[in-house]
């Protein structure tokens, strides 16, 4: 039987800042800890008890809090540890119940107010949705997003950004999205400017209950036309084009690229399956409410999910065992999806913000690109796809471009799609911004 170190011996014999590669330090005997006291509080769910130190939402929060400020105790209070909350009522919430996140800032030295955000739900279910009583244990759904966030908050405070990371855990999933509604509007009302979330739900199991396996893909969620369109800019798609270059859209494909690329590391083997549409079918999660302010927004996922293992009372039947259990997950797969979310942050929170690009081509036999200057930015790059191609082609049409705008001879706008990315002084590159109506990683104003 494999021992598990205790937490504080973990953090002591594992130094975070021993490698350049902040996802190289990502440690699976923490995240399987994180978990495991999840679970210890016996139910997580939104309507459970509140004061209880051992057991229910409350003590979660608690914990998560205490977490992210024993963090920030080793990175010098690197962190600004906040709760933001509320008092619910509605669909699922019958009586008005205080609901808190728990929620790390680490501030960018630079531009503080442009923001990445990674997020899970510490709440947890059974079978019946308002059963607040019975134990619950979540492990995965979403004890394992959770202990991603952490983690993710564990290993990034060891570096400085010149963009914030906010690091999130939600109440409420289960009974509506609350938490995520309280988090985007406190983004909203910070003024942030979010360049991405990266919402992480159901991310620790490999196979599915028909022994159907697959631990080398994540999948990743995103919308096609953007939840926040307005009527004249729904017009201007339908005329021009842009149903599948949303911001979210080409995150996912950034996000891709971004596994493609680290082929060779420890997170070996794990590549993005991209899933063009909102959520699963049928069903939602914690980065919708963001999509619906204009904030660039995707989902984590298993590519198996488990459905005996989720949203189930702990039972068996007809030899079936049923239930959100820590035996039911692959620990080494939450690792890889750990790696991976926290690669993408680290980039992302050094990038520049994407650009906001048109292109003028209408009757003429050129095309003419134009954006505003992006705060942080050294260069951009143009990048072009047939508006029948799924992604951007793995040659930019011109690389580093120090203005502002661009003219492309002899090329005819109608047959392209035409995007452009911001270039930062240490060579990343942001996602590519689509010069498509409402393909600019900004909120459409109203």
């Amino acid at each position: 039987m494999h021992k598990l170190l205790p937490l504080a011996a973990l953090l002591t014999a594992t130094p975070l800042a021993a490698q350049d590669n902040p996802a190289d330090s990502v440690s699976q005997e923490r995240l399987r800890a994180d978990v495991e006291k999840l679970v210890s509080f016996g139910t997580r769910h939104t309507l459970s008890v509140q004061h209880d130190p051992e057991r229910g939402i409350g003590a979660a929060i608690d914990w998560g809090l205490a977490e992210f400020e024993r963090i920030s105790e080793r990175c010098g209070d690197c962190l600004t540890v906040v709760a933001p909350e509320r008092m619910i009522e509605g669909n699922r919430v019958p009586e008005p119940t205080r609901l808190r996140n728990a929620v790390a800032i680490q501030r960018g030295s630079e531009r503080p107010n442009e923001v990445v955000i990674v997020q899970g739900h510490i709440d947890s279910r059974v079978s019946d949705v308002m059963d607040s009583t019975s134990d619950a244990p979540g492990a995965n759904d979403d004890g394992s997003g959770t202990a991603l966030v952490i983690e993710a908050a564990r290993v990034l405070s060891q570096h400085d950004y010149p963009t914030t990371i906010v690091y999130a855990l939600l109440s409420g999933e289960e009974q509506g999205l609350y938490g995520a509604q309280l988090l985007a509007d406190y983004a909203e009302e910070q003024g942030w400017t979010v360049k991405a979330v990266l919402n992480n739900d159901v991310v620790g199991n490999s196979c599915g209950s028909d022994g159907y396996c697959d631990d080398t893909h994540v999948r990743v969620f995103s919308e096609g036309p953007r939840l926040d369109l307005t009527d004249e800019a729904r017009a201007a798609q339908r005329r021009d084009g842009g149903e599948n270059d949303s911001p979210s859209r080409n995150l996912s494909r950034w996000l891709d690229d971004l596994a493609e690329g680290h082929t060779t590391d420890d997170a070996a083997g794990l590549d993005v399956r991209q899933i063009w549409r909102t959520d699963r079918m049928g069903r939602g999660g914690d980065h919708i409410p963001f999509l619906e302010k204009g904030y660039p927004a995707v989902r984590f996922s298993v590519a198996v999910e488990d459905y005996e293992h989720q949203h189930q009372d702990l039972r068996t039947e007809d030899g079936t065992v049923y239930g959100d259990t820590i035996d039911e997950m692959d620990f080494p797969y939450l690792a890889k999806v750990t790696r991976l979310n926290v690669r993408a942050l680290d980039a992302l929170a050094q990038t520049a913000m994407p650009p906001t690009p048109t292109a003028e081509a209408a009757v003429q036999t050129f095309t003419e690109i134009a954006w505003d200057e992006v705060p942080g930015a050294t260069g951009y790059t143009i990048w072009q796809r047939r508006p029948d191609e799924p992604y951007w082609r793995d040659e930019p049409v011109i690389e580093n471009v120090v203005a502002t705008s661009a003219k492309l001879e002899g090329v005819r706008g109608d047959d392209w799609i035409f995007g452009v990315s911001s270039r930062s002084a240490d060579g990343s590159q942001s996602p590519v911004a689509s010069a498509v109506p409402a393909g600019g990683f900004h909120p459409i104003e109203q």
